[in-house]
């Protein structure tokens, strides 16, 4: 899918789910972003603050593009502020503080991703812009949450921190003396904080529909990533502790085929049977080496990868996979980027957005929308704004400020 194409024009009547909505975001790098860009994309309006003179810290990622303004723009900004508008604010400046004062009655919801306190810190905390609009949802992404108590409250907090201290990393060690590295593709820590965040969106406004009242909703990022990592204490509660092999159970890990590898996970007795009899090894169906889920894992390099790997060896990942599949063993290609762009089912489901790039005739590819819903069209998708590109959009419509007030606050680094 292409920016500004609708896909499924014959809903584009219907509208879209969240039209209506109103978001003001003061959001940076991805946390909140992501959030913000999925619910746009699904029909709210969402109003990026940013500050005048360098915009939010994500414009200033590498490796950056030139735009059409002049400025270089890093890739976080860009993958995470499609269908946005934005306006430059400086909150360190006690007039930008009674802006947004001033416009959040206008919106239905606030969100922002600074550390705990920071926005309570300069005043735009949610007690004082409940009591001026006591049906704003107001949305918080942190590393350790403002709401409750935490050790950690003033730590600082990135996805991959996030991520470590949920156990997604320890879970791989194989020593104890083994260094570890951030192993989760992407930034799962931030990503993951973001689909908590609009969920938690969404259920205070349907709470804000019933009762009229608006919320303080919290997310912290090492709260996600303990849900998303759930199995980490819920296995060392069930006694399974220890070795990196007393953890895992059946036959869950990556295969060769000739031109690349595939994952495979075979965890039920029916699953072994079927794997054994698709591989052309029927003999591993009753075999004493294999009793259990336990020694299946056990012994995957010595007897299953061989198995595998040798009726794999002449066939291409796809072969491999579709004959599996067709037997009912669950498997799929381990893809890089080439093989996720060119993906059939990807193209299919408008997984990847086509923007063109101002500096560049190759377009950049932004993930798409993956929910899918039967009453409403996708798109059209808007490019990501330039820095203030709706300041005195938004001052005067929202506000009623005239041209020149706007260009005074504009002459005084305020806006």
């Amino acid at each position: 899918m292409r920016v500004g194409e609708i896909v499924g024009e014959d809903l584009a009547a219907e509208g879209k789910p969240l039209d209506g909505v109103r978001i003001l975001a003061i959001e940076q790098m991805q946390a909140m972003p992501f959030a913000t860009q999925l619910l746009a994309q699904m029909g709210a309006e969402v109003v990026k603050v940013e500050h005048p003179v360098h915009g939010e810290s994500a414009r200033g990622s590498q490796p950056p593009v030139h735009d059409t303004d002049g400025q270089d723009v890093g890739p976080t900004y860009l993958r995470n502020n499609l269908c946005k508008k934005s306006i430059c604010v400086d909150l360190k400046q006690p007039e930008g503080v009674e802006l947004i004062k001033r416009l959040a009655p206008r919106f239905d919801v606030l969100g922002e991703n600074f550390k705990a306190g920071t926005l309570q810190r300069l005043g735009l905390g949610y007690e004082v812009l409940s009591e001026i609009h006591p049906a704003l949802v107001y949305v918080s992404v942190s590393g350790f949450g403002n709401l409750g108590e935490s050790p950690y409250r003033s730590w600082g907090a990135y996805a991959p921190i996030a991520e470590a201290m949920g156990g997604f990393y320890e879970m791989n060690r194989s020593s104890p003396d083994e260094r570890l590295r951030p192993g989760v593709a992407g930034a799962l820590g931030d990503i993951g904080s973001s689909l908590f965040a609009a969920i938690g969106i969404l259920t205070a406004l349907r709470h804000r529909d019933r009762t009229g009242r608006g919320q303080h909703v919290d997310v912290a990022m090492y709260d996600a990533m303990v849900a998303m990592a759930d199995v980490v204490p819920f296995f060392w509660s069930m006694g399974m502790r220890g070795s990196k092999e007393g953890r895992r159970r059946g036959v869950v890990d990556v295969f060769q085929a000739k031109d690349g590898f595939f994952m495979l996970q075979c965890v039920r007795d029916h699953q072994l049977e079927a794997l054994a009899r698709a591989v052309g090894h029927p003999e591993w169906i009753g075999d004493p080496r294999l009793p259990d889920r336990l020694a299946w894992a056990r012994e995957v390099e010595s007897l299953i990868r061989p198995g595998i790997e040798g009726w794999a060896k002449d066939m291409t990942i796809l072969e491999a996979c579709t004959q599996l599949n067709a037997q009912g063993v669950a498997c799929g290609p381990c893809n890089g980027p080439e093989h996720v762009i060119g993906d059939p089912h990807v193209k299919s489901h408008n997984m990847l957005i086509e923007v063109p790039r101002p500096d560049s005739d190759e377009p950049l590819l932004v993930v798409g929308n993956p929910i899918k819903l039967s009453r409403s069209a996708e798109g059209p998708v808007t490019r990501w704004p330039t820095l203030g590109q709706h300041t005195a959009e938004i001052l005067e419509s929202e506000l009623g400020m005239s041209a020149s007030e706007i260009e005074d606050l504009r002459q005084r680094g305020v806006v």
